[in-house]
């Protein structure tokens, strides 16, 4: 940048102001220029090489997380009411609107639908959630038992009282002494 240039900032536009190395530029040849110093010329590789460090974050050499892997056989979240309503929706949008390809289309119009149903209109949605909510319930507790070992047969045995057990095994002995 030259003295005029640099002198021109001012004249040009009073509101601008060069940035900051615009100004460390203006200040050495400045100096440069009152000291008599010849300053090297910078190459157009030097100013690739700065933007490339800009847009790596200078280096600083980011950590990739670790994040741990999803186990395929644990049971997916259940879907809330709005999802199994938008289930319904998306068939019924596609059936009025074949030629729409948007999804965002569909999911806009889901989204003001939804908000204008109301709680009467929303309660059998919300009822089918509550009902995959139970199953997946369900089938978390026996993914649970089944990574820490134990069978699901072997906790039903659990739940019966001891008297119980004893009175099957007492029946099966008065069986056997009877024949």
């Amino acid at each position: 940048m030259t003295v005029q240039r640099a002198l021109s900032f001012s004249l040009e536009n009073p509101c601008s102001l060069p940035t900051r190395t615009e100004s460390l530029r203006i200040r050495c040849s400045l100096s440069s220029i009152v000291c008599g110093i010849a300053m090297p010329k910078v190459k157009a590789d030097a100013k690739a090489a700065d933007n490339r460090l800009k847009r790596k974050g200078a280096g600083a050499g980011r950590k990739q997380s670790k994040k741990a892997a999803k186990d395929p056989n644990k049971p997916k979240r259940p879907p809330s009411a709005f999802f199994v309503f938008m289930s319904e929706f998306r068939e019924q949008y596609k059936k009025e609107h074949p030629t729409n390809k948007s999804v965002a289309v569909v999911g806009k119009a889901g989204g003001d639908k939804w908000k204008s149903l109301s709680d009467a209109e929303k309660a059998p949605f919300v009822a089918r959630a509550e009902k995959k909510k139970e199953e997946y319930d369900k089938s978390i507790l026996a993914y649970n038992r089944k990574l820490e070992g134990k069978n699901p047969s072997e906790e039903e045995e659990s739940d019966k009282s001891k008297s119980e057990v004893n009175d099957e095994d007492e029946d099966e002995e008065e069986d056997e002494d009877d024949e």
